[in-house]
C-alpha cells in the first residue's frame, strides 16, 4: 500500500490594529524608522509592566472566526506559555490554550473540507537579526514587533495534498484580507505558516508528527509537504518511525532540516495569566461584531459567475479591489456589458484605472450596434446548445456555476460573436 499524507496547518497572522496587543505602543513594525522605538515597559517585559488587552484585536479575531464558521464561546481567557529565548523578554508569551476566542469552523476546498480546530489570539515575539558587527557575528533584537497582536488559526489534519494545501491557504488569506484585519504580507512576515506532517497507510493518525516552521510562501508550504513525503516514506520503508521534531524549510535545496526535538504542551507550563481577567463575550457584543462582516470572496465569486463571468476571471477580479469596484460600476450602468468588461480587464485590453466605466460602455455601444439582441433569434440557438450538452446542464443544476460561462461561449461561437452576451446570459438563466 502507498502512503497517504496527513497534514494540519498553523497559520499566524499579524493584525493591523493601531496599537499593540497589551500596551499602547504603535503597531507598525514594518515601517518603523528605526529599531526598538515602539517600545515600553510592557512589551519589553520589564518588572511592573501590566498588560491591558486590545479590544480591537479581540473583535478582529472574533470577526475572523465568524467568517470561517467558528463557534464563539461566551467566555475566553489568556494563558502564559513559557519558553526561554532572547526574543521573549518575559520568559513567557501571553497566548491562549484552553479557552480561545473561536472554536471549530471550516473552509471548503475542491479536495474536501478542511476543518478548523480553533483560532486563538496571542502576542508576537521580538524579531531576531543575525549580522556582522566590527567583523564579529552577533544576534540583535528589535522589539518593535514584540507584543504585536498575532492570530493563530489551527486546523485539523485534513490536508492530504500539496495542491489542496495551496488552495486552502489562499482562501484563508483572501478571507483575512476581505474582512480587513490584516494585509497578510508574507514577504514582511505578517502571515507565517507551519505544517504538521505525518504519513499513514490506513488513514489513522500515526504516533508521530513532524512540524515544519516559519514557512513564508504557499509554494514553500507545498514543497515542504512533498519533501517530507519523500523523506518520511524512506524512513517508514525501513520499518522505523520518523522522529517527532521541529524542522525548517530550506528553499535552496527544496528540503527540510532538523532544528530541535518537538516540545509537548506540558513543556510550556501553561496556566491562566493572573494579570488579565477572563473576557466575557456577550450576545450584544457578538452581534455588534457580526454586523461588521462583509461579503466574503467565495460569495463574490459566485455572484460574478452568475453574471456570466468565467470562474478563473472572477477569482482574479475578487482579489483586486479596483477591478471589483469597476465591475460593480459597469453592472450599475449597464449589466449587459459586465462580461465584456471582466474579460477586457483581466486580459489587460483596457486600463481600468484610466478609462471610466461610462466611457467604456459608450465605446462598446458604438462597436456593438450590429449585435443580435432579439430573444426570438437567440432562444433557438441557446435551446439547441443546451440540448446538445445535457451533462453540462446537469453540472450547472448541481451547483457548478462555471457551466454558465461554457454555454455563453458556445452561443457566441454559434453566432459568430454577434450575440449580445448580456441577453444570452439572461435567457440562459431563465431556461436553466
Amino acid at each position: 500500500m502507498t502512503y497517504q499524507l496527513i497534514c494540519g496547518a498553523e497559520i499566524h497572522v499579524e493584525l493591523k490594529t493601531k496599537s499593540k496587543m497589551f500596551c499602547g505602543c504603535k503597531n507598525d513594525p514594518f515601517h518603523a524608522p528605526g529599531p526598538n522605538i515602539y517600545t515600553c515597559p510592557v512589551c519589553l517585559g520589564l518588572p511592573g509592566g501590566l498588560p491591558v488587552p486590545n479590544k480591537q484585536a479581540i473583535e478582529d479575531t472574533i470577526l475572523l472566526g465568524l467568517a470561517i464558521h467558528s463557534e464563539i464561546p461566551s467566555l475566553a481567557h489568556f494563558d502564559r506559555k513559557h519558553y526561554f529565548y532572547p526574543d521573549l523578554p518575559k520568559g513567557y508569551q501571553i497566548s491562549q490554550k484552553d479557552e480561545p476566542f473561536c472554536i471549530g469552523g471550516y473552509i471548503d476546498t475542491t479536495e474536501g473540507r478542511v476543518r478548523i480546530n480553533h483560532i486563538h489570539l496571542e502576542e508576537d515575539a521580538a524579531k531576531m537579526h543575525h549580522d556582522l558587527v566590527d567583523g564579529k557575528k552577533v544576534s540583535l533584537i528589535d522589539f518593535n514587533r514584540s507584543s504585536v497582536p498575532l492570530v493563530e488559526i489551527v486546523t485539523e489534519p485534513d490536508i492530504h495534498s500539496a495542491e489542496q494545501a495551496k488552495e486552502f491557504l489562499k482562501k484563508v488569506r483572501d478571507i483575512v484580507r476581505a474582512i480587513g484585519v490584516s494585509d497578510c504580507d508574507m514577504e514582511k512576515g505578517s502571515m507565517r505558516l507551519e505544517a504538521n506532517i505525518s504519513l499513514t497507510k490506513d488513514g489513522s493518525l500515526p504516533p508521530y508528527k513532524v512540524e515544519v516552521k516559519n514557512i513564508n510562501s504557499f509554494r514553500y508550504f507545498a514543497n515542504s509537504l512533498t519533501s517530507e513525503f519523500v523523506r518520511q516514506s524512506e524512513i517508514l520503508d525501513k520499518g522505523e518511525t520518523p522522529v517527532q521534531e521541529t524542522r525548517g524549510y530550506r528553499s535552496a535545496t527544496n528540503s527540510t532540516a532538523s532544528q530541535r526535538v518537538k516540545e509537548d504542551a506540558a513543556d510550556y507550563r501553561y496556566f491562566p495569566d493572573p494579570d488579565i481577567p477572563p473576557i466575557v463575550i456577550s450576545k450584544e457584543w457578538l452581534e455588534e461584531i457580526r454586523s461588521r462582516l462583509p461579503e466574503l470572496p467565495s460569495s463574490k465569486i459566485d455572484g460574478l459567475i452568475k453574471l456570466g463571468i468565467v470562474e478563473s476571471a472572477a477569482k482574479i477580479i475578487v482579489n483586486d479591489q479596483a477591478m471589483m469596484e469597476y465591475i460593480e460600476q459597469v453592472k450599475t450602468l449597464n449589466p449587459k456589458f459586465v462580461q465584456s468588461a471582466a474579460k477586457d480587464i483581466v486580459n489587460k485590453k483596457i486600463d481600468h484605472t484610466k478609462l471610466s466605466p461610462a466611457d467604456y460602455i459608450k465605446s462598446l455601444e458604438s462597436k456593438n450596434a450590429d449585435k443580435v439582441t432579439d430573444e426570438n433569434v437567440l432562444k433557438p440557438i441557446i435551446e439547441k446548445i443546451l440540448s446538445d450538452n445535457p451533462t453540462v446542464v446537469a453540472d450547472f443544476k448541481a451547483g457548478k456555476q462555471n457551466a454558465l460561462g461554457f454555454f455563453v461561449g458556445a452561443v457566441m461561437r454559434a453566432s459568430s460573436g454577434k450575440a449580445d452576451a448580456g441577453i444570452v446570459t439572461s435567457i440562459l438563466q431563465k431556461i436553466l
